[in-house]
């Protein structure tokens, strides 16, 4: 069981299909390992999923899985030479009538019609993570007619954002429909929904992941300059899902480099105040795509991330395409343990001055003001089974260990994405109600983790010994002394 309290996201790719190199990845830290539905097929993705749970499950390591939906991706077409050269102040029209192979430096197909519903004269589109500027110069019933601001190469498939978002595509598109139900096939732990506009796209989201008989946890990607517009915004989007991620490409391109530091930090804070996971991805470590080592900017941007408390720090072409995988996590995992050695990340001043919603909640977070207050506390053991108390409980800043005691494998399996958490195999109904904190303080005994004279705090529901289902219940706190 690992100390290191920031979990590691790391995307399986071609450069990561090898069991082998799942395996070292693994060991080098990673917690959970996404599949990317933009790329691969679906027996890609299922001989992954076997591989990540089999490797897992051999050197007693719980690694969530998450499917990354690819959601309605807007794209120019493809180019007669593959890619043409754009210079300033030249006409560059997106049609949606062109022969989607023919594109030339003047004009070039697009896969979304209502393109031109969305734009009008001034308006700015970014091509390619805002690589190109187009100028909006005037719309017809077929094309949007631009004006290249920022020009260079540009090849086929390329994306296209709006400065400012606005662009009305759906969240959920027929493939989305359709990757979700290998999601359920494969029993995933996680989905992430890209481009949710509001909370209502998650919710729907949720309903069709439901149908497909699928229990995963839903991840809302905050990528679209709405999701930010406001507070409002973007607790409506929080609070509809389980957890979100910073996905910082398309966001920082909707709403501009200079906003977007400031903006992934209010959605850490605003995640964990609603008791929601949070994940920071999109170039954390770019460079190691070509390179062992990492750059000091690189190492100061997953340091940031790990001071504000994020849940965890994500890897993408690092680890799906890059020369380095094993390498990479092994970095993110070491930048992050030295950043946890800074006494803020175990001050908090969580919820200070709010009242609590429910009494789950405020045992959770009680149990880490006792935790943290009491010197000789050594471990927090949450007693659960859907995860939600130790979910509540790592919102809070602190140095000591949270563990997930549960019998339920999904849920093992889920504590792998939250901060400071750590997944136990344990049976509560094998004891009798006096027994339970005795046997979960000597499982960590016999693992080294405690030692006699160490603190326990413990929460529970009180209706585990009726073997009854208690999601939720937990009404419990005690704090025990190791013998």
């Amino acid at each position: 069981m690992s100390q290191r309290r920031t979990k590691i996201v790391a995307t399986l790719g071609p450069a990561t299909s090898h069991p082998d190199i799942i395996e070292k990845m693994i060991l080098a830290g990673m917690d959970v390992a996404r599949l990317n539905f933009s790329h691969g097929t679906a027996d890609e993705h299922r001989e992954r999923c076997e591989t990540v749970r089999r490797k897992a499950k051999k050197h007693g390591r719980y690694v969530a899985i998450m499917g990354d939906l690819q959601g309605p991706k807007i794209r120019i077409a493809r180019f007669k030479d593959g890619q043409v050269n754009l210079t300033v102040g030249q006409p560059f029209t997106l049609s949606n009538t062109y022969d989607k192979d023919a594109g030339t430096d003047t004009i070039v197909g697009i896969d979304y019609p209502s393109l031109v519903a969305d734009c009008a004269p001034g308006d700015e589109l970014l091509l390619d993570d805002g690589r190109i500027i187009l100028r909006v110069e005037r719309v017809d019933t077929d094309a949007v007619h631009t004006t290249v601001v920022q020009g260079g190469p540009l090849s086929n498939n390329k994306g296209i954002n709006r400065r400012g978002g606005g662009i009305s595509a759906d969240s959920l598109t027929d493939k989305d429909r359709d990757d979700i139900r290998v999601a359920a096939q494969l029993d995933l732990d996680y989905i992430a929904v890209s481009f949710p506009r509001y909370g209502r796209d998650i919710e729907q989201a949720r309903t069709l992941i439901r149908e497909a008989g699928s229990e995963a946890w839903i991840i809302a990607k905050i990528e679209r300059a709405e999701a930010v517009a406001d507070d409002a915004a973007l607790n409506d989007i929080i609070s509809a899902s389980d957890g979100v991620m910073v996905a910082r490409g398309d966001l920082g391109v909707e709403i501009g480099d200079a906003r977007l530091v400031g903006i992934q930090k209010r959605i850490i804070r605003h995640a964990r105040t609603l008791n929601k996971i949070v994940i920071t991805a999109t170039q954390m470590m770019e460079s190691m795509i070509n390179s062992p080592i990492p750059t000091r900017a690189e190492v100061s941007d997953v340091a940031n991330a790990v001071l504000d408390y994020t849940d965890a720090v994500m890897l993408s072409g690092e680890s799906a395409a890059g020369q380095y995988p094993v390498e990479t996590v092994e970095a993110m995992a070491r930048i992050c343990v030295g950043a946890e050695q800074e006494p803020v990340a175990g001050r908090s001043q969580h919820r200070l001055g709010q009242t609590f919603n429910r009494c789950d909640e405020t045992i959770a977070l009680s149990a880490m003001y006792a935790a943290n207050h009491f010197p000789g506390v050594k471990a927090i053991i949450s007693l659960t089974e859907s995860g939600l108390t130790p979910l509540i409980m790592s919102r809070i800043r602190s140095t000591i260990p949270i563990y997930c005691y549960t019998p339920d494998i999904r849920t093992q399996r889920r504590a792998a994405l939250f901060r400071g958490v750590y997944a136990v195999p344990f049976d509560v109904t094998r004891f009798t109600p006096q027994e339970v904190g005795e046997h979960a303080i000597l499982e960590l005994k016999n693992h080294g983790l405690l030692t006699s004279g160490d603190w326990v705090v413990l929460t529970s529901g009180d209706l585990y010994s009726l073997g009854t289902d208690t999601a939720g219940g937990t009404n419990t706190l005690k704090i025990l002394k190791t013998p």
